[in-house]
């Protein structure tokens, strides 16, 4: 068992996560296996040509759950290794239906200087209450007591409908180094009464559906983690600052340009297997097909994502101005 988290040992030094947090792609070779030598140009071009400078690591998007314990120690740490003096926060995923397992990986991001950890509800054998999924939680969040905590919310994947709102009612009474919540859901009532009822908290709030993060701000949200930041995070940051500017009609238009390409792309069948093919166009750097049990994206979809992309300005990354949006198709 790890030892409880004690105050001297929860001294945070770095600021609340906030901002755009970009879900990584793991990529890999073409016989599966991962390929650990582009993930250095991976963290230049999301800090250079996407503006974004905070990760997600081995989450859904990463295939976290398809690697095995020792492969996600390995790209925890070449993350770490290379977005040193580059990224403001790494924040390795540390879930697995394993508590041992789970433990394992919580104190090996703590020991290669991870700045914060999250974990989802085990989702084989579930918890059926807020107090139970509470104490897996605590048990892990106890291997690494000076890492900050997250709570990575995805009751549409995990089959746990326990609501955020309720777990996050006295949390930090159980688990002390608990600081935020990675909310993918759609449920804005739960996720707003999340941010409502714990306003004195200082908590991150961070929105993990892409195409409605404009509502989540309204509601307070004071960042969000997706897939679509890895080649969007441009265009995603244009509409932040224009929320930030009280600019409301301007940060609607880039939402909906953002919404035009990701209803599109949806209808044609959208998962982990087309972002790593849209990634790898957008980007030009190879990220590779997925892990059976996904399917390697198809070429029609690859050539049609990309006519859509060019058709919003997206490939040529062209300042969107307030009128242009009007001619987006």
């Amino acid at each position: 068992m790890f030892s409880r988290p004690t105050s001297s040992s929860m001294a945070f030094p770095k600021k609340k996560l906030q901002g755009l947090v970009a879900a990584t792609i793991t990529p890999m070779t073409e016989n599966g296996e991962i390929n650990f030598s582009v993930i250095g140009q991976y963290v230049d071009y999301l800090v250079k040509e996407q503006g974004v400078k905070n990760i997600f690591v081995n989450g859904t998007t990463g295939e976290g759950l398809s690697l095995s314990i020792s492969e996600r120690r390995q790209v925890a740490e070449e993350w770490v290794t290379k977005g040193k003096d580059k990224l403001d926060q790494v924040v390795i995923h540390v879930g697995a239906l394993s508590l041992k397992e789970s433990q394992e990986l919580a104190q090996h991001a703590a020991e290669i200087g991870a700045d914060g950890i999250a974990v989802i509800a085990p989702f084989f054998l579930k918890p059926w209450t807020k107090d139970i999924l509470i104490n897996f939680l605590k048990e892990v969040a106890a291997a690494a007591p000076a890492l900050p905590f997250y709570y990575y919310h995805i009751p549409a994947l995990t089959g746990v409908k326990i609501r955020a709102e309720e777990l996050l009612d006295g949390i930090q009474d159980k688990i002390p180094t608990f600081r935020g919540l990675k909310f993918s859901d759609t449920d804005l009532l739960d996720f707003g009464q999340c941010v409502d009822q714990n306003r004195q908290q200082q908590f991150a709030f961070l929105f993990g559906v892409d195409e409605q993060l404009l509502s989540a701000l309204v509601m307070g949200a004071t960042g969000a983690v997706g897939s679509t930041y890895n080649y969007l995070g441009k265009k995603t940051n244009q509409m932040l600052e224009a929320f930030e500017r009280k600019d409301l009609s301007l940060a609607l238009n880039y939402q909906f340009c953002i919404q035009r390409f990701i209803n599109f792309v949806v209808k044609l069948g959208f998962g982990v297997s087309q972002t790593k093919a849209i990634m790898t166009l957008v980007s030009g750097i190879p990220m590779g097909p997925p892990r059976l049990p996904l399917q390697k994206a198809s070429r029609e979809f690859t050539d049609s994502a990309e006519a859509k992309l060019k058709s919003l300005d997206f490939l040529s990354f062209a300042d969107l101005k307030d009128g242009s949006l009007e001619a987006s198709s």
